[in-house]
């Protein structure tokens, strides 16, 4: 049986971090989890791109137009979703997840989801201060996993950008 694991990446990635502010009490901290993840890993600023829009519904639509450049090896998607006394709550989770999805499929781009969607405040912010916890770090050691695997299984897509290879099957959104 030939058995693929994540191994330390050997060449340099590119990676697009898309942040919400809605929450922004919140979503900076998983941010600045991240940037300090990446500085840990010795990824070359230059390498790195990131982008801030006002809510999480929009972040898959940045998420696939970083995707549409085909600069990007892997993306990250940062909010905070919060439960509230409506269905907004239900909404906005089901958008967001399900559009980042759509670019990741779409692409074959590995776009890793670190939208919290939790109860309360306290849920999130234990979520980016915990005493082991903070999901930021997380999403980057996920992003560097998933493209290490992505890139065993599939070679040939390093050479050119991750995405370039990819036609997106479906064109409108």
């Amino acid at each position: 049986m030939n058995m693929i694991t994540a191994k330390p990446l050997s060449e340099p990635f590119r990676i697009g971090i898309v942040t919400s502010t809605f929450n922004e009490h919140i979503t900076r901290r998983l941010y600045e989890g991240a940037v300090k993840r990446l500085k840990e890993l010795q990824v070359n600023p230059e390498c790195i791109t990131a982008t801030w829009v006002p809510g999480a519904v929009e972040i898959p639509i940045v998420a696939k137009a970083m995707a549409e450049t085909c600069e990007y090896d892997v993306i990250v998607a940062f909010g905070c979703v919060i439960r509230g006394d409506t269905d907004h709550y239900v909404y906005v989770c089901e958008l967001v997840s399900n559009g980042c999805q759509r670019v990741s499929l779409d692409y074959g781009l590995p776009v890793i989801f670190g939208v919290l969607t939790t109860n309360t405040e306290q849920q999130a912010v234990e979520r980016v201060d915990g005493p082991k916890c903070n999901m930021g770090s997380d999403c980057i050691d996920t992003a560097v996993a998933t493209l290490s695997v992505v890139r065993q299984i599939a070679p040939q897509m390093n050479e050119d950008g991750f995405c370039c290879e990819a036609t997106p099957t479906h064109t409108h959104y």
